[in-house]
């Protein structure tokens, strides 16, 4: 897939099964405007690798060192990204990295932070943890990636309540429901909102 277009590149970084990466890859396939220009991966063994694979999308599997020492950066500095989407990545990105790209990397979080964000707190941990503190309600985050785990600014959040009898897995349901129901969406409206439109370029 070219990269010379007048469409918006989308770069999605993915650690695991990769269901967000599905949707996105179904949203922009056929996209006037908008298409995923490859997939990255710190997981040789990510489902992620495939699904892209399989939509024709370039993929590119990376350790900590080459994340480290900025060969993944140049990687996808050639790719001319739009947005960097954060789905299901487990890493925390170098200063570096997320300063080569201002307000154009973003992550979905599986919890209404700043609650239940930070270090370690990933999938089944997040939601074992609402579960522990007996919280009413969960639901999403989008937000903008900086230095620290989780703490950039929030673009968007949705709720869904918690229920008495909700296990990890039932509650972990529903809450990817509302990711793959709203983070196509929300990608698509930051690139093509001009406030996604810095006027330095990254690269």
């Amino acid at each position: 897939m070219g990269t010379t277009s007048d469409k918006k590149n989308i770069v999605i970084f993915a650690s695991g099964s990769g269901s967000n990466a599905q949707r996105l890859l179904e949203q922009f396939e056929q996209h006037p405007h908008i298409q995923v220009v490859a997939l990255f991966s710190n997981n040789p063994d990510a489902y992620a690798l495939q699904r892209a694979q399989n939509f024709g999308v370039p993929t590119a599997v990376f350790d900590r060192a080459a994340l480290k020492s900025g060969e993944v950066l140049a990687q996808v500095q050639a790719y001319h990204p739009d947005l960097i989407v954060l789905a299901g990545f487990l890493w925390l990105l170098p200063s570096s990295f997320v300063q080569a790209f201002p307000d154009k990397i973003i992550n979905i979080h599986p919890a209404l932070l700043p609650k239940f964000g930070g270090k370690g707190m990933h999938g089944q941990h997040v939601h074992q943890a609402v579960i522990n503190a007996q919280e009413a309600e969960t639901g999403i985050t989008i937000h903008f990636v900086n230095e620290h785990y989780d703490e950039g600014a929030p673009i968007f959040q949705e709720r869904c309540p918690v229920q008495a009898d909700d296990t990890c897995e039932t509650l972990a349901a529903r809450v990817l429901t509302l990711e793959h129901r709203h983070l196509p969406r929300v990608v698509e409206e930051l690139l093509t909102s001009s406030k996604n439109s810095p006027e330095t370029p990254a690269a």
